[in-house]
């Protein structure tokens, strides 16, 4: 075992949680966060100061953002959104102090939890209890899981040429399994809904045929969906 590898012993009983729409962290995928609210300033830096534990978790009504008249964003009322009860857990394993008072932070994916009773707040975030237990194979490299990348690849192809896109096709056939859908679940445009369905898919195999979906939904568009091979 690394110095750096978790164990399941190594998870916390609680968790801060940080409520994001439409941003999906899976096990061993890799997410950069621009932190500027002060209430999660807070959590990093107390997050920094112990486990390094963040809690990725969305909204279950995802709400449109307030934007005050000069376009900036404004405060999110955070403290009385409703949250799903699945999120997954990121270690801080980067994080940059810049000059106008932000963290630039990178978020490693552990392991995804069930968010229990909440619990009160500290320094103006939230918290919840933790059950890991559904999820403990989070913790282990997924070997392959014979999934469908002639037509995930395919359905991707298009995707990109709909978008305008380019991609590194070589690099991306190469790719293993579980890294790439993982950073596709993860960076492609989906919306909350769809973002919720792929965290919750129990395996990689079936988080592989939910991505394959809505790529081709995305893809061919949602009249051909019928026409979808099965």
């Amino acid at each position: 075992m690394s110095h750096f590898e978790i164990a399941f012993g190594d998870l916390p009983e609680t968790i801060s949680v940080f409520p994001l729409s439409g941003v999906l962290l899976l096990p061993r995928g890799r997410l950069p966060l621009n932190i500027f609210e002060p209430r999660y300033l807070n959590m990093f830096e107390d997050a920094l100061a112990n486990d390094r534990f963040i809690g990725m978790i969305q909204p279950t009504e995802p709400e449109e953002i307030p934007v005050d008249a000069s376009g900036d964003i404004k405060d999110l009322d955070h403290e009385n959104m409703p949250l799903h009860r699945t999120g997954c857990a990121g270690r801080i394993v980067s994080f940059e102090e810049t000059e106008d008072n932000r963290l630039l932070v990178t978020l490693k994916g552990i392991c995804r939890f069930k968010a229990g009773p909440e619990l009160a707040q500290q320094r103006g975030y939230r918290r919840v209890a933790a059950d890991w237990t559904r999820y403990r194979q989070d913790l282990v490299l997924e070997e392959a899981a014979d999934i469908d990348r002639g037509r995930l690849l395919e359905a991707l192809r298009t995707y990109f040429k709909e978008q305008g896109l380019s991609a590194d096709w070589s690099a991306l056939e190469g790719t293993p399994d579980e890294v790439l859908v993982t950073s596709l679940a993860m960076t492609c445009p989906f919306g909350p809904v769809e973002k919720q369905a792929l965290l919750e898919a129990p395996d990689l195999l079936e988080r592989s045929r939910v991505l394959t979906a809505l790529v081709e939904m995305a893809a061919y568009g949602r009249s051909s969906e019928g026409q979808a091979r099965q």
